[in-house]
């Protein structure tokens, strides 16, 4: 007698990937119908619609190359949209469907905060064209630093090894209750499971500034620098707790350092007390609270340590 085989469930193998399954397929289909195919003039990827009158969170580099925007429903709705606002430095961007759309479908901003590594991970975007598809995977790595293409490091980024590909940029990550965690930017491409999302509180942070004022408002001193090590014979003789600076590389004319008397082949080593010993601290620290207010900068001056007062201005970059 040929025995007979098993019947799905029966194992606790299958009971697990059944339930792995029915979490990946709730998350889907929570957040996919809020999912969105962004065209632009070249090219476009995916959004993610986060509001009830249809505010939409994408990647900077997926519109900032365009004036027209089109966001495409699963339901095969096309609607025109408006840019609200976007960011460079954060590589996120807000656009908004028309108010004349009708009840529009929108996922849920959840808690990165709360994320753990090992809990699984769900894109759904657009890659290649090939609309509201899934993949799923694992939160690898949490904290991680990307450096954006305006040149400053983003923080806090989401590591996971859900396959991504073109097309996925802007798209949601989201958590097994389709909660969303982040949004997707980028993909290591030569490797194999390392695709990156930015954390969803700072996407909530980052859009309630661009819905505010169009953009986010950093302040600047104007000058080019680099990290380098402080010699541990100069920091003893001038007590300092730091073993890195930043090398003034040039000063931009008539800019807030140059006003303040900085000059090249200084070493910047604090600001209002505060170390400061790479270049990506220099940049956390040139918030919009700073901007045109006086500011103690400690320098090191041909092996000579001075302070300077700068008053950061705003940014006008993108």
């Amino acid at each position: 007698m040929i025995p007979q085989a098993e019947s799905p469930g029966d194992t606790s193998d299958d009971l697990l990937l059944d339930a792995y399954s029915r979490a990946v397929t709730h998350a889907v289909e929570r957040a996919g119908p809020a999912v969105v195919r962004i065209d632009v003039d070249q090219g476009g990827g995916s959004g993610v619609i986060f509001t009830p009158d249809g505010f939409i969170l994408t990647n900077n580099h997926v519109v900032a190359r365009s004036r027209r925007y089109a966001a495409r429903l699963p339901d095969g709705r096309s609607l025109g949209a408006d840019l609200v606002g976007r960011d460079a430095s954060t590589d996120l961007a807000v656009l908004r469907i028309g108010a004349d759309a009708g009840p529009l479908p929108w996922a849920t901003l959840g808690n990165s905060q709360a994320l753990r590594v090992g809990q699984v991970a769900i894109a759904i975007g657009n890659p290649y064209g090939l609309q509201h598809s899934v993949t799923a995977g694992i939160v690898s790595a949490l904290g991680r630093s990307l450096r954006s293409q305006s040149g400053r490091l983003m923080d806090d980024i989401i590591q996971t090894d859900a396959a991504l590909n073109p097309g996925n940029s802007g798209g949601p990550l989201v958590n097994s209750r389709g909660d969303v965690i982040g949004i997707n930017t980028a993909t290591i491409m030569p490797a194999q499971g390392l695709c990156f999302a930015i954390a969803s509180n700072t996407a909530r942070f980052v859009a309630a500034k661009l819905i505010r004022d169009g953009r986010i408002r950093r302040s600047y001193i104007g000058v080019a620098g680099q990290t380098v090590p402080i010699p541990r014979a100069l920091a003893r003789s001038h007590h300092l707790a730091i073993s890195s600076g930043v090398l003034v590389v040039s000063v931009e004319a008539n800019s807030p350092a140059a006003v303040a008397g900085a000059r090249e082949g200084d070493v910047i080593l604090g600001c209002a007390g505060d170390a400061v010993t790479s270049v990506e601290a220099l940049h956390r620290y040139l918030t919009e609270e700073r901007v045109a207010v006086p500011t103690a900068m400690t320098i090191l001056r041909r092996g000579e340590r001075r302070q300077l007062t700068v008053v950061p201005a705003e940014s006008q970059r993108d």
